[in-house]
């Protein structure tokens, strides 16, 4: 892996990727978001967002029902994936854009076998704040947390 690459993997700087608009406004069609979880003034994709601030792995996602999340791609990603499967379990739909990490701890325990996985093909392109559009250094995946998925695709939820 280049050092640079490398570099923007690990570096707790590039743990915030801005959900791409266009995706965004593909998925809120599709499941019509209430709270985006993991959001800053800057970037909120939703009139509801908790920020850092607010620290959404303490609060309840409950009463917004339908929930968008971008998490921050650091080391305590499994934290918000264990949260959003939880909040599945208490009737919650979480969709979630995650870089497509298969091989990791948090992929095996929170999304293999408890959610549904679309790999998106080729790179998103991310705004990263102030500065200007980036290529991911990462291929991405959508993950959907849902209590009864298949009644959800079938229109019958």
């Amino acid at each position: 892996m280049s050092a640079m690459v490398d570099q923007a993997l690990m570096s707790s700087r590039s743990e915030e990727w801005e959900t791409p608009d266009d995706l965004f406004a593909r998925l809120d069609k599709l499941f019509g978001f209430r709270l985006d979880a993991c959001a800053s003034a800057d970037n909120a994709k939703c009139p509801t967002y908790f920020t850092r601030q607010d620290d959404a792995l303490r609060q309840d996602w409950a009463p917004y029902a339908r929930i968008w999340m971008n998490p921050p791609y650091g080391r305590r990603i499994g934290a918000w994936m264990e949260k959003a499967y939880r909040e599945s379990r208490r009737g919650c739909l979480v969709v979630c854009l995650v870089h497509a990490r298969t091989d990791t701890r948090w992929w095996h325990d929170w999304v293999a076998g408890k959610a549904a996985a679309t790999f998106i093909k080729g790179r998103l392109t991310f705004k990263r704040g102030h500065e200007r559009s980036t290529t991911a250094p990462f291929p991405s995946v959508v993950v959907v947390y849902a209590p009864d998925l298949d009644a959800l695709l079938k229109g019958t939820n």
